[in-house]
């Protein structure tokens, strides 16, 4: 999967990740491989996920929102 985060300044993170955690409105999700398309918000808290060579990395967030399509998880924060 490809993650991409980033923020009205800069691009915190794009790369080839394994699973991704996200803080939901609705409540935290993961995202693993082949998971479903979805538009959601975020609330404050930590974007969790895993590279190919196991390093567990996160980044904090403030809100925004994160899209999922094909294997593309794309993430602005603010």
């Amino acid at each position: 999967m490809t993650l991409k985060i980033i923020s009205a300044d800069d691009i915190l993170f794009e790369g080839e990740v394994t699973v991704v955690h996200l803080p939901g409105t609705l409540g935290a999700f993961t995202v693993l491989p082949g998971h479903a398309s979805l538009i959601s918000t975020l609330t404050p808290g930590k974007i969790g996920y895993t590279t190919p060579d196991g390093e567990k990395k996160s980044i904090d967030t403030a809100g925004g929102i994160a899209d999922v399509d094909s294997d593309i998880i794309s993430v602005c924060i603010y």
